[in-house]
């Protein structure tokens, strides 16, 4: 159970939420509902207000707290109530369906989020009881990863790099019992060729780390693990850099991805490659113009060093193909195109498979960790093309560039039927309840929740 999680609680304080519509209503058949009214509570967005307790001895404490929700169908809503209530135990009183339960539980946790490495920022101390019928413990699963994400996410790149990765899967690794390797050196050069030239430009050591666990069918992760990327040769603007920390975001996600599924010990195997990098810019480090053999075989001829997360992801699902798993996901921090068309909330995925497209989703949707299909168009095969190598990794179009990207990979990938790619921001722009700005794992919720469908018990 999540310490901000309790069992039960006899002075627990009912925390009610309610819409905007409905709080005139709502405030009229309370006994001191007309306090909270005077002070102005019309059920705004994330308003709060406290009814007194008027009983005999109470001493003028409090009753009970209402939240408002305004018009929100927003699931993680109640959040707002975990960032801003004073220090105590709180339960769930009437609430509507969308925030109550397990969602609820889930809000509240992620209302308790702060990342302080760095500037410790003290947070009264607010517990909430478990509402009946839901797991604390698979939610406590849930938040404690998507924090492990956001964490990592957020945290510069001077503290973050390859070998801080590597440090951070290992630990995971370790908390479940599952197996790590990890290629670097001379191995990763002859058998991950371009993992290797696009982090042969930086002093930080890059390397293929590899995560196993479980036993069943074989569901393998990738998740693209630039600690940062100044673009190489092709160098970014420094507005550009800014929250280039959050290269690594698919590395996050599936981290947070994994820690989930073993917590749960859902019935499969599990295998996690993270090709983890730094793309920087020195006389060593990959030229435009440079060609390169792939893991797979094909050459691909560097039109662009900031078409980096193509490369790495290339080689390991090269490698995971060669399993042919029964599921393939990668995720990846991979293009500004994929922000320009689904923005940052709303990450865009590719796959061929409908029934993975199907429940991808639908599982999004129902987490509210949502998801949106673009097409693999075919129609764009040839922009990959190079005068004098097999690919060229940046293509020759100027448009579409999500799906071109998506394209290039596909192209590593051709044992593997179910095989979606997803294209994360791996940051929140907009913060709202429970969502702060900084690092997020976006679709982890999605993932976890489909893989749990297939191989829970």
């Amino acid at each position: 159970m999540h310490t901000s999680l309790v069992a039960s609680a006899k002075n627990a304080v009912p925390l009610h939420a309610v819409t905007a519509k409905a709080a005139k209503a709502w405030l009229a058949k309370q006994a001191r509902g007309g306090l909270a009214s005077a002070s102005g509570f019309t059920g705004a967005l994330g308003q709060l207000a406290a009814l007194p307790d008027d009983s005999k001895g109470s001493g003028g404490g409090i009753a009970q707290w209402v939240l408002g929700l305004g018009d929100t169908t927003d699931s993680f809503a109640l959040a707002a109530a975990a960032e801003k209530l004073p220090a105590g135990t709180y339960a769930l009183g009437e609430v509507p369906e969308f925030c109550g339960g397990a969602n609820g539980a889930l809000a509240w946790l992620m209302g308790g989020y702060v990342f302080d490495r760095y500037k410790k920022k003290p947070r009264a101390p607010v517990k909430l009881v478990t509402p009946p019928g839901v797991d604390g413990a698979e939610i406590a699963r849930i938040a404690d990863n998507i924090f492990l994400a956001r964490d990592l996410v957020n945290t510069p790149a001077n503290d973050m790099g390859p070998a801080e990765l590597e440090a951070a899967a290992r630990a995971l690794a370790k908390q479940h019992g599952a197996k790590v390797s990890v290629t670097s050196g001379a191995a990763l050069t002859r058998g991950y060729p371009l993992i290797a030239a696009v982090g042969q430009g930086s002093t930080r050591a890059p390397r293929l780390i590899e995560i196993t666990w479980g036993k069943g069918p074989l569901v393998t992760l990738v998740g693209k693990g630039v600690c940062f990327d100044s673009g190489g040769y092709d160098i970014k603007s420094s507005a550009g850099m800014l929250t280039m920390k959050k290269d690594m975001g698919g590395a996050a996600c599936v981290l947070a991805v994994a820690g989930m599924v073993m917590g749960a010990k859902l019935k499969l195997r599990l295998r996690v490659l993270i090709p983890a990098v730094e793309n920087s810019v020195s006389g060593s480090a990959m030229r435009p113009g440079d060609v390169f053999p792939s893991r797979k075989g094909l050459t691909v001829e560097i039109g662009n060093t900031d078409a980096e997360g193509r490369l790495i992801l290339a080689d390991a699902l090269s490698d995971a193909d060669d399993e042919n798993p029964e599921l393939l996901i990668d995720v990846a921090t991979l293009t500004g195109a994929a922000r320009v068309s689904t923005g940052m909330e709303l990450p865009p995925f590719f796959t061929d498979d409908e029934t993975l497209a199907a429940d991808l989703m639908r599982h999004g949707t129902a987490e509210q960790d949502p998801l949106w299909r673009l097409p693999l168009w075919r129609g764009y095969e040839d922009t990959l093309s190079s005068r004098i190598a097999d690919l060229n990794n940046n293509p020759a179009y100027g448009y579409a560039g999500a799906i071109t990207a998506a394209l290039f990979l596909n192209r590593f990938v051709t044992k593997t039927k179910a095989w979606a790619h997803l294209d994360i921001p791996a940051w929140i722009d907009r913060p709202k309840p429970g969502r702060p700005l900084g690092g997020e794992a976006n679709a982890a919720r999605a993932l976890y929740a489909m893989l749990k469908e297939h191989y829970g018990r």
